[in-house]
């Protein structure tokens, strides 16, 4: 289905009109009037693009307001942006691999944060034994907030169960948290807090629930350093300037937004009925419904959907993606479809 508008709330397919609940907008800012005035105000005052090293004698005010801000939101010692989350992915990768001496990575960790020759923190149920052996040696450990098909945050206690000769740091790809989870959305990073992790580092893409294309690092002050001084980040041209600058302008907008989406997830929380078959958490704008030919049934209702196959899986992924932007009646329609056939 081709569309020639940005996929709101509602979409035009064929000149009919469709509810939609797919994408990654989920703080609904991309279409936001008021987000959309700042941006263009930015625009105005730091051009569309600025192809410079963020290490060159110019230095630009836009990139430190908005690291500034990133790092306050996210609780975070330091922050550092740049121009995606792929990036920001493979330049952590890169400045660890000389201070690791095997990564480790938990199931369906986005291709992002994935390390050549990463071993698999699980076999089969249980802990892979080389993280439990009695060697000292210095581990790096990959995994998303919010796994692929999963609807609650990655269980870390287990960590704990690493014995303390092994030195831990813990890099998670925020990408599908930040914005959403946590005190007004400042992701899972600032609850981590674990006594064997030596360093903990998180990443995400800027362009899912904070609208705007980028990427962001965020860790101790060191680290973050390191990060600066890295040939890859000097020698590749940084977030677009008006873009990092419309989120420390934006800080309302977002706080006002990500209650919004609140407010959606406890409405879908009291109307939904509570099925095995309908997978919900009233923490994360995503419903994954198992039930045979929905999409189908939600398309006959002229209401849009994420469906697809993974390559993995004979079966159609459906999943449902709610924003801050959807209204009541859009959620009513939908919480309708879901508790008539569930049975």
């Amino acid at each position: 289905m081709k569309v020639n508008q940005f996929p709101d709330r509602i979409i035009e397919i064929n000149n009919e009109d469709y509810l939609y609940f797919g994408g990654t907008a989920y703080l609904g800012l991309p279409t936001h009037p008021e987000f959309q005035k700042l941006l263009i105000k930015n625009i105005s005052q730091w051009g569309t693009a600025y192809g410079s090293s963020r290490s060159a004698n110019i230095q630009l005010t836009a990139y430190e307001n908005g690291e500034r801000f990133l790092a306050n939101y996210i609780k975070a010692d330091a922050v550092l942006t740049v121009s995606s989350g792929m990036l920001a992915g493979k330049l952590v990768i890169e400045s660890l691999i000389p201070q690791t001496d095997y990564f480790f990575h938990f199931p369906d960790t986005h291709t992002a944060i994935k390390a050549a020759n990463s071993l698999p923190f699980f076999i089969g149920e249980k802990l892979n034994p080389r993280l439990l052996d009695t060697v000292t040696e210095k581990f790096t450990i990959l995994t998303d907030a919010v796994p692929s098909f999963h609807i609650e945050p990655i269980d870390l206690s287990v960590l704990n169960l690493i014995p303390s000769h092994k030195e831990i740091t813990l890099v998670v790809d925020e990408s599908h948290s930040l914005g959403i989870m946590g005190t007004n959305g400042c992701g899972i990073f600032s609850n981590i807090d674990l006594p064997n992790i030596k360093r903990k580092i998180m990443l995400s893409s800027l362009g899912k629930a904070f609208g705007l294309t980028g990427g962001v690092i965020a860790s101790d002050s060191e680290f973050i350093n390191q990060m600066a001084a890295h040939d890859t980040f000097v020698s590749s041209a940084g977030m677009n300037a008006a873009f990092v600058q419309t989120m420390a302008d934006a800080s309302a907008i977002y706080l006002q937004q990500h209650q919004k989406l609140k407010d959606n997830l406890n409405y879908i929380d009291t109307h939904l009925i509570k099925n095995k078959v309908v997978h919900f958490d009233p923490n994360y704008p995503l419903i994954y419904p198992e039930i045979e030919g929905i999409n189908e049934i939600f398309t006959s209702n002229n209401i849009i959907v994420t469906n697809f196959k993974y390559p993995t899986d004979t079966r159609d992924l459906n999943r449902i993606v709610i924003t801050a932007n959807h209204k009541k009646e859009d959620l009513d329609k939908v919480i309708h479809i879901l508790n008539q056939n569930q049975f």
